[in-house]
């Protein structure tokens, strides 16, 4: 399997994913946009993870990198790449199929539960995701869903907080792949948005619980091998 990553800025990684491909003896790669890396062929990919970042999906002018990046989550969509989007991610991908994104009402920086949008979940994913609890949040900004998406998940701040196209895409507005050091991370490069506000925690409050990590990194590999095509995997 091959597994590649589109990184925005040096403090946001795989997180607990390395461990996950790396167990299935994947091929990781990258590339680095802040860095002027070159994007590779989709075709060459079966595992596409767009992760997260600080800046806004139309902020082109001071990221000219985001301009290709769109162009290539394009190309690797109507290519059928497996894609997982975090966050940014989610939200460049949502982007892409043609919906809005804007400043949701609430910033939601912390733990903060997340709920299924259905009584009855129908597939595997939303079954997971119904269940998570509380997750990890850092985010600003929110999408509509695109046209012909499944809406996952909801949460008190955040209407759209996950949402998957057929088997190929999952996009998450939150973050299962955060680990306490990539959490620690988040607070010494964004630690100027945590402000006193209904949906923002203190930072001593999002590292308390070092298990909670743990919870939420087997919550993202259950939803990779939802995500991953069994001919893809482990060779």
């Amino acid at each position: 399997m091959n597994l590649h990553y589109l990184q925005h800025v040096p403090f946001e990684g795989l997180g607990s994913i390395a461990s996950w491909a790396k167990a299935r003896r994947a091929q990781i790669s990258r590339t680095r946009l802040f860095a002027d890396e070159a994007l590779p062929s989709a075709d060459e990919i079966d595992l596409l993870v767009v992760m997260g970042g600080p800046m806004g999906v139309y902020d082109e002018r001071d990221h000219p990198w985001l301009i290709p990046e769109k162009e290539f989550l394009k190309q690797a969509i109507n290519s059928g790449t497996r894609i997982l989007g975090v966050c940014l991610g989610a939200q460049l991908i949502a982007d892409v199929l043609g919906a809005r994104i804007y400043p949701n009402d609430h910033k939601e920086i912390g733990w903060f539960p997340i709920q299924g949008v259905r009584a009855a979940p129908s597939s595997s994913i939303e079954k997971v995701l119904s269940n998570a609890g509380e997750v990890f949040h850092w985010h600003g900004d929110t999408y509509d869903l695109p046209t012909g998406a499944t809406h996952l998940a909801k949460s008190h701040a955040c209407k759209n907080q996950a949402f998957s196209v057929g088997n190929q895409i999952l996009a998450l507005q939150f973050h299962l792949e955060t680990t306490p050091d990539a959490a620690r991370a988040l607070i010494d490069h964004c630690g100027a948005e945590i402000v006193n506000a209904p949906y923002i925690q203190p930072a001593r409050e999002i590292l308390t619980d070092q298990h909670e990590f743990e919870r939420i990194n087997i919550l993202m590999a259950e939803c990779l091998d939802l995500l991953l095509p069994n001919k893809k995997s482990d060779h």
